[in-house]
């Protein structure tokens, strides 16, 4: 994608990044919760694997 984004791709990277700030609210709550520590470490993990591909969408 080159200059600006696209109305779709701008959604698409709004949605990814809420579904991101949801899965760290998620698995902090998990973790701190100790009900399933690695469910919430992945659900971290997964937020950061998202996080890394929204930087490549908008570099």
């Amino acid at each position: 994608m080159t200059g600006s984004l696209t109305p779709i791709a701008g959604f698409a990277l709004m949605l990814t990044i809420a579904a991101m700030l949801a899965l760290v609210a998620g698995g902090v709550w998990m973790i701190a919760k100790r009900n399933d520590r690695r469910r919430g470490i992945l659900m971290i993990v997964c937020a950061a694997v998202m996080l890394g591909n929204v930087l490549i969408w908008t570099l």
